[in-house]
């Protein structure tokens, strides 16, 4: 079938999802936990359909990007400065669906307006354990260079991610006899696996407190081998019942006139490998003996991971830094809304981690 990209509820320019548009039948949270954990189905064969936001939770975001919009808006100008660095032979933006979408349409927007640069953004779907959507990448390969792929998301946790991005491209090297670079670029990268990143840090990316309504209304991908073609794109549903409530371009315009503000300050310099690899393995290590977590699949490290778990699965435990720190409070509510502990650990190298909860089958 011949597949057809879509821009979601951003303007066609900013970026073409390479995802199959579907319907599927909504899994409760509870339930789809319990399929996971007993290895029944992979988690990117099940969505549990999302609901708009509450007001309360609506002023969190906000709030959390009147705080934060400065700091974004400058680590977006040093991780475009970052990627013209690397790719002196053109740039391809290819963001990893969804919480890469808003960075790259963002990129894409600073490298035409600033640079000067056009680059093409496509938005693609990688899965843990299922690898990337090799069907998306050889749509890209028709019409731009391998060696111009600049793989985009908001951050690294434990370097999940990065190490699937580049155990996918061998095996796409394998099959197709195409090498395409395995670096992975990022706003904050926590574990150290990034190959650029603007950031060590863990701070609050005020994206990651929504879901659709940030992210052009498209879900989190889907794929099960049982229901999709051999030449389809990794599937998504698309909200369109939420555009009245959509953020995403508000989301957009608010950081790029953030740029404009600062565009012609120094740069900071974006960083390659740092120490963080290390923290991260030492704190899964120390974390899964103190509270007897059987797989590392089970914490979830960092801001953008542990509202994940809030936002998609059955937590456990939250973990805090420091309870009354503003770039946790979302967590906070999410976690006080749900009857789930929350126990301040002043020694957490990250501002939070949350556990997800296991389940007894």
């Amino acid at each position: 079938m011949t597949q057809i990209p879509f821009s979601g509820s951003y303007p066609p320019n900013d970026v073409q999802f390479l995802l199959k548009q579907i319907t599927i039948e909504n899994t409760p949270i509870a339930e789809k936990e319990a399929l996971i954990q007993s290895g029944q189905k992979h988690y990117s064969q099940m969505l549990s359909h999302e609901s708009l936001p509450s007001a309360a939770y609506l002023d969190l975001f906000q709030q959390a990007l009147e705080t934060n919009k400065q700091r974004l808006a400058a680590d977006i100008i040093s991780l475009a400065a970052g990627i013209i660095g690397t790719r002196p032979q053109g740039i391809t933006l290819v963001s990893l669906a969804r919480a890469g979408t808003p960075v790259g349409v963002l990129l894409k927007r600073v490298l035409q307006d600033y640079h000067q640069l056009n680059a093409a953004h496509y938005s693609i779907s990688i899965i843990r354990d299922v690898g990337i959507d090799a069907n998306a990448l050889r749509f890209i390969l028709k019409h731009h260079a391998p060696e111009t792929l600049v793989f985009v998301d908001g951050w690294t946790g434990k370097g999940v991610i990065g190490r699937q991005l580049a155990a996918s491209l061998q095996a796409f090297a394998d099959s197709d006899s195409v090498v395409i670079p395995a670096e992975l670029y990022v706003l904050a990268d926590l574990s150290g696996t990034a190959a650029v990143a603007a950031s060590a840090e863990d701070y609050l990316i005020p994206s990651c407190i929504l879901n659709a309504t940030v992210s052009g209304l498209v879900s989190r991908s889907v794929y099960d081998p049982h229901t999709a073609a051999s030449d389809d794109f990794h599937g998504c549903v698309y909200y369109h019942d939420f555009a009245e409530q959509d953020l995403s371009q508000f989301f957009v315009d608010e950081i790029l006139a953030s740029v404009a503000e600062q565009w012609g300050n120094p740069i900071r310099a974006a960083h390659y490998q740092t120490g963080q690899a290390a923290i991260s393995e030492k704190l899964l290590a120390d974390l899964a003996t103190r509270y007897n977590v059987s797989q590392s699949n089970f914490i979830k490290p960092g801001i953008g991971e542990a509202t994940r778990v809030f936002l998609r699965r059955e937590a456990r435990l939250l973990l805090l830094q420091d309870d009354a720190a503003e770039a946790t409070l979302h967590l906070s509510w999410l976690a006080e809304s749900r009857h789930i502990p929350i126990v301040v650990y002043p020694d957490l190298p990250y501002r939070a981690v949350a556990l997800i909860k296991e389940m007894t089958l």
